[in-house]
């Protein structure tokens, strides 16, 4: 049996906004396990943890470069949201964002990548710019989307400049239809994207170990229906079926029309550009994804100064 500590409670709580009572039966139901906690909570309706999962807390900028049939998106951190809209930020993340095209998906050889107009390489000139605007900051993650006979799209949501955002995506479209009606389509699947942020292209993409994981806490609470088993895997089969139109990308309602699936909005466009269209691979990027800010209490912060 794993041990319980405060700090393990404490992390569920802040993950959940759950009871710690609460927290702390769901940790000993689960042995410790924080994700298996998160789906107890769940099933016993005392959690908004999948809500809360991935709320964007952090400050800084997402970057998108395309170069041919390659496209980078980086995010770059920073403690407030006043450093997104210093120049010298814009263009420390937008010269990132195309040194990304030619370091494949290795965040350390981007690190390693020469700086241009400087003797210095990208950790050192992030390393400087810390020092000149006074504020941390840190090159969180990168990802690099290829295509082979197609068009990249990408889209930027709440751009601050050209190429700089908060949300960053790049879908590629494999295709030897016209690049023109390719990208027409391509910028309406990069907006859906951002609108929806799907988990993968397709059932096929989901990991196996995700979809078990939503089958089993789908089934736990239709049991809790009292419901014979028979109905229960009737329940199931929908229930999975609500769940890929919530992550696969081909499964979801276009958020353009709001009423047709994305995959008989290929097949429309597929018809009217020329040739077959498939969504070979998208990536996306949402500010501060999956980190939790520091909340600050003013308040307190003021009385102890005070000295009350």
């Amino acid at each position: 049996m794993a041990e319980i500590t405060a700090a393990l409670v404490k992390n569920l709580r802040e993950k959940t906004g759950a009871g710690m009572m609460d927290c702390k039966k769901a940790l000993v139901e689960s042995d410790g396990d924080i994700e298996a906690a998160i789906d107890w909570l769940r099933t016993k309706g005392l959690s908004a943890a999948a809500k809360k999962a991935g709320r964007v807390t952090s400050e800084g900028l997402i970057g998108v470069s395309i170069e041919g049939n390659t496209g980078a998106l980086v995010e770059v951190n920073a403690e407030t949201d006043f450093v997104a809209r210093n120049d010298d930020f814009q263009a420390f993340v937008r010269t990132v964002s195309e040194l990304a095209l030619k370091s494949g998906n290795d965040m350390e050889a981007l690190k390693e990548t020469p700086y241009p107009g400087t003797d210095r390489n990208v950790a050192e000139e992030l390393t400087n710019l810390i020092a000149t605007i006074g504020e941390n900051m840190s090159l969180r993650r990168l990802e690099v989307v290829e295509v082979g006979q197609g068009v990249l799209s990408s889209y930027i949501h709440n751009a601050v400049a050209s190429d700089l955002g908060k949300i960053g995506v790049l879908v590629a479209l494999e295709s030897e239809a016209d690049a023109d009606k390719l990208n027409a389509i391509g910028k309406q699947l990069a907006m859906h994207v951002a609108s929806s942020n799907p988990q993968a292209v397709s059932r096929d993409g989901l990991e196996p170990a995700v979809i078990e994981r939503e089958r089993n806490f789908l089934a736990e609470q239709a049991r809790g229906s009292g419901k014979p088993e028979d109905i229960i895997e009737k329940m199931l089969d929908g229930r999975m079926r609500k769940f890929y139109e919530d992550v696969c990308l081909l499964d979801q309602t276009f958020v353009i029309d709001g009423e047709t699936k994305v995959e008989k909005v290929l097949e429309t466009a597929a018809k009217n550009a020329g040739g077959p269209i498939q969504v070979s691979n998208f990536g996306v990027f949402i500010l501060g994804e999956g980190i939790e800010k520091k909340e600050e209490d003013f308040a307190a912060e003021v009385a102890a100064v005070a000295g009350t």
